[in-house]
């Protein structure tokens, strides 16, 4: 499980970046100030770290700085100013994205997701039989042949596979894949699952339904 280090010092933004982490199945860790931050990451491998840029005994961009000697841990910076100089200042000193105040915590929780994304699949792969699932070209393979997918049967995909023997419903998948704020119903899955089984062919096997709840894959 992926674990979330959120540093700002307003306790009220702490609490809801934390409850969508947890939605999204985070684990969470809290730091008040800069050295607070920069002493938890050191003591700890977090795979994400949301730090505010105005805070008390070292400021954001500092602390990042600080963190950078010793640690690649992806930064999403938060801040309430929206001039480019601070932008720039901030992916100078190792941020990995910039999200200005007042922000969405979906879109927040969107940009986490896809960093994380391009850090997990730069060196994935995963092979069942002659099926192999390249996550970091974003491409199935079968026998060696690409299989032509549409964007969301890829994502149903990728996401099965790299939790692989998990189940998940069919709301939880219409969350990750399609989005909160989507308005389809549970049949949007079915049809994709459905197109996603005809596309793998032999394989289709490999996606699994599980009664009364929604799917998995056994690779």
């Amino acid at each position: 499980m992926a674990k979330f280090l959120i540093a700002d010092d307003e306790q009220g933004i702490r609490q809801v970046i934390k409850e969508y982490c947890e939605f999204e199945g985070y684990e969470t860790e809290f730091a008040a100030d800069g050295m607070d931050a920069v002493k938890k990451a050191r003591e700890t491998d977090f795979d994400m770290i949301i730090m505010d840029a105005m805070m008390p005994k070292l400021d954001g961009f500092s602390a990042t700085k600080e963190i950078r000697k010793s640690k690649n841990t992806p930064i999403i910076m938060l801040s309430a100013r929206v001039e480019e100089y601070d932008k720039l200042h901030g992916f100078e000193m190792g941020v990995d994205d910039y999200v200005t105040k007042p922000f969405s915590p979906k879109e927040l929780m969107a940009r986490a997701a896809a960093i994380m994304r391009r850090g997990a699949l730069s060196e994935d792969k995963m092979t069942s039989g002659n099926l192999t699932i390249d996550f970091a070209g974003c491409a199935v393979f079968i026998g060696g042949k690409r299989v032509p997918m549409t964007p969301k049967e890829c994502e149903l995909m990728f996401l099965l596979a790299r939790y692989n023997g998990k189940a998940f419903t069919r709301q939880e998948l219409l969350d990750k894949i399609w989005g909160f704020d989507y308005y389809g119903d549970d049949r949007t899955v079915d049809t994709h699952i459905k197109m996603l089984r005809k596309s793998l062919g032999n394989h289709r096997d490999k996606i699994v339904t599980v009664r009364g709840m929604g799917y998995k894959a056994i690779l």
